[in-house]
């Protein structure tokens, strides 16, 4: 068992070492032959990018250990259980709390409300700091915990993915035209942020695992598609949330 694991693990460093060759090899043309300096502390940096490619190792090798198949064995259980209230507050859930501990949403709502101090949107104060980023946490975590909702109805009613897309664009477009000025880019970074490396893999599983479970639905029609409503309605919250603090 262990010789297979390690086994593995190193297969998996490996295909992390393929993937981030090309950024290696872009970092290296650049500097040697368009600048035409030589590296800077190169140890430092071989050091650093050993420790990338043992994270990105791990962080892989988990997702096919534990997050993966959790997420797949829950949507199983639920469809199960034919519970559809559990399972709706079930995913609604999963996606409020995955997006709440995303490590870039955290560190864009505490740049946001530095800005918005400086800009004199809000009282340039700790507290009001605290209290614009964690405003701005909850209000994006909501609204992924709604999308994965509505994702998850949408398997199980099996609605085409391309109308709610569509709809909810055209609300992003509305949105935009009453929308501050001062909260616009910050909504549609927030739609990029969520999807990151907690949610993703967890709200992945659930997809696919949910439409393997249901009879009628195909994995790779049905299963996918939960990472699209994630990135959408952050961008209507956000601005709705600029609109009622502005």
């Amino acid at each position: 068992m262990m010789r297979k694991q390690l086994l593995a693990f190193v297969r998996v460093m490996g295909d992390s070492l393929r993937d981030l060759a090309p950024i290696f090899l872009v970092i290296a043309f650049f500097q040697l032959v368009v600048l035409q300096q030589p590296i800077p502390d190169l140890g430092r940096l071989l050091g650093g990018a050993l420790l990338v490619l043992i994270g990105l190792t791990l962080f892989i090798r988990g997702l096919d250990l534990g997050l993966f198949p959790i997420g797949e064995s829950m949507a199983y259980a639920f469809a199960r259980k034919g519970s559809l209230g559990w399972l709706l507050l079930f995913a609604f859930a999963l996606g409020f709390g995955t997006t709440v501990a995303e490590p870039a949403l955290i560190a864009v709502a505490e740049e946001a409300a530095v800005v918005a101090a400086e800009g004199g949107m809000i009282e340039d104060l700790p507290q009001a700091r605290h209290d614009y980023a964690l405003g701005l946490r909850l209000t994006v975590a909501v609204s992924v915990g709604v999308a994965i909702l509505l994702g998850v109805l949408r398997i199980v009613r099996g609605w085409p993915l391309h109308y709610l897309i569509m709809g909810g664009y055209a609300g992003v477009v509305l949105m935009t035209a009453f929308a501050p000025k001062s909260i616009i880019g910050i909504a549609y970074d927030s739609g990029g942020v969520t999807t990151s490396t907690i949610t993703v893999p967890l709200v992945t599983a659930l997809g696919v695992g949910l439409a393997m479970s249901i009879k009628g639905r195909n994995p790779m029609i049905d299963g996918f598609g939960l990472i699209a409503f994630a990135s959408l309605t952050p961008m209507i919250f956000v601005m709705a949330y600029g609109m009622l603090i502005g």
